[in-house]
């Protein structure tokens, strides 16, 4: 595959699909918005499926504790996807784009709840697995390579020390205007953490077949030049410093 200018090898069958995981705070958007830029290929926010869930879960005045209401809702809520002219693919909630309103930290409370439900998570794996075989892109999550799409040729878990990964976030929150304080910002992570890792379906795993990063020394272009070095090479070896 040609993409841009640059000489990627072409997959042996079907799209070119990018699989980037790890936990919050390590640049997982960021990087995965710029490496599709640089392949061509569209990006896919997979959390954003969670949280569009999430919002229509508080919209509807659901508990998000109580599973089999939040499990029932997941089986027909009304999510699709649509490309934007930038190459994202950006989540719809009845039609209604929602990039705007999903991030607010009601929401995330919400998300980390919800996400560890089994049928919630058996919905977003097939609608992420339709998009993908279908579209190809750079997907990025938390079990993107472990669970959703395992067979995925590329596969990259980055990772960062819990400091920098609650600077990153803080920077983030105080560019919204928000009130941070940064030992009750350490612990959500932590306990995010907590959640996704000890999770009996499809908890956040580096597996044998990722390529493991630590973005901590990193900004995004220098983990996007590793991850193009790797890719260029059709997968051999790993990037320096990985």
């Amino acid at each position: 595959m040609s993409a841009r200018g640059l000489d990627v090898p072409a997959a042996p069958r079907g799209p070119l699909v990018v699989a980037i995981d790890g936990p919050s705070g390590v640049g997982k958007s960021t990087t995965a918005r710029g490496l599709a830029r640089r392949l061509g290929i569209p990006y896919l926010d997979t959390g954003a499926m969670y949280r569009a869930l999430a919002l229509l879960v508080l919209r509807r005045g659901l508990d998000p504790g109580d599973r089999e209401a939040v499990e029932a809702l997941a089986a027909s809520a009304p999510l699709g996807m649509r490309q934007r002219d930038d190459g994202q693919l950006e989540v719809l909630l009845d039609g209604e784009p929602v990039a705007g309103r999903i991030r607010a930290p009601e929401v995330s409370e919400a998300t980390s709840r919800i996400a560890v439900y089994p049928r919630v998570r058996a919905r977003m794996v097939a609608l992420q697995r339709e998009i993908a075989g279908r579209e190809g892109g750079v997907l990025e999550g938390r079990d993107i390579g472990s669970q959703v799409l395992p067979g995925a040729r590329f596969k990259f878990f980055l990772d960062a020390p819990l400091a920098v990964r609650v600077a990153r976030r803080r920077l983030e929150l105080a560019a919204r205007g928000g009130a941070v304080d940064e030992a009750e910002l350490a612990r959500e992570i932590e306990e995010r953490d907590r959640r996704d890792r000890a999770r009996a379906d499809s908890p956040l795993v580096c597996t044998p077949g990722h390529i493991r990063i630590d973005t901590g020394p990193l900004d995004a272009e220098g983990v996007i030049a590793r991850m193009l070095a790797f890719i260029r090479a059709g997968g051999r070896g790993a990037p320096e410093g990985a």
